[in-house]
């Protein structure tokens, strides 16, 4: 019986992690993702904005 206990934790484990991918995968795309990607293109467009003047002004 102690391979039965050395063996649940690993397997346990096992099928959190593929219930996580699967839900990862899942979640991608649908109907936020044009919002999302407007999101993250947005802050995009903010780091690099706060980073040209201090490019510049270093020059």
């Amino acid at each position: 019986m102690d391979y039965v206990a050395a063996l649940v934790p690993p397997v346990v484990m096992a099928i959190a992690f593929t219930a996580l991918v699967v839900t990862i995968i899942k979640s991608q795309g649908g109907a936020n993702k044009g919002k999302e990607d407007a999101a993250v293109d947005a802050a995009l467009a903010r780091a690099e904005a706060a980073q040209q003047p201090a490019e510049g002004s270093a020059a």
